[in-house]
């Protein structure tokens, strides 16, 4: 799977209703990935709501992830997993996702990047880009590092602050995938904010 476009990031919703019926509007936009990320409902949550998501993103033919969890990206049939640096060797990670996608958090880091790449990633996500009210601490990442990390060779995801008016800023610096969590999901119309961003990458004609 190629990834470019938006890359949706799902929030933490007490309701698994909630949070699916949310999804599903996200699909309907038009998304390019989706990304399971979980803090606070227990493992038994966790398992029923990445299987039900992997299920909604197959249908729709879109790239489904897992935060930080390995076991539960196999178990859940997810088309990869997502790893942060505190989330386990990215190498043997790789190792037990055989061709599924393994994306790593390289935070403000190119060092870090090429350490990722080597060690199986298939794309690298730099951020915070912009103040993040989901990380308010978090560090920041110039944008200077996303034309710098083309020479990589793997999609490259801006994440931290993203919304629809700074989002040109990151895709002229050189970022593939804007990865969204509040300005999506806390909009009005879920599917058509999706829709907005969409329209920031310019359709591939094919002959």
């Amino acid at each position: 799977m190629k990834l470019r476009g938006l890359y949706a990031i799902t929030p933490d919703f007490a309701d698994s209703d909630v949070l699916l019926q949310r999804a599903a509007r996200a699909l309907e936009g038009g998304i390019a990935a989706l990304q399971y990320r979980s803090k606070l409902a227990s493992s038994e949550q966790r398992r029923k709501e990445a299987k039900a998501l992997a299920a909604m993103c197959r249908s729709q033919g879109v790239a489904f992830i897992v935060n930080d969890d390995v076991a539960l990206a196999l178990e859940s049939g997810a088309d990869g997993v997502h790893l942060g640096r505190d989330d386990g060797e990215l190498a043997a990670a790789r190792a037990k996702l055989g061709g599924r996608l393994l994306g790593a958090s390289c935070y403000d880091s190119l060092r870090a990047a090429r350490a990722a790449v080597a060690a199986g990633a298939d794309y690298v996500a730099f951020g915070s880009v912009f103040p993040s009210s989901t990380k308010p601490a978090a560090v920041r990442s110039p944008l200077t590092l996303f034309g710098q990390a083309r020479s990589l060779g793997v999609p490259l995801v801006a994440i931290g602050g993203i919304t629809l008016r700074n989002a040109p800023q990151l895709l002229g610096a050189g970022a593939d995938c804007l990865a969204v969590i509040s300005d999506l999901f806390d909009a009005p119309d879920i599917a058509e904010r999706a829709r907005s961003y969409g329209k920031l990458w310019p359709h591939e004609v094919t002959q």
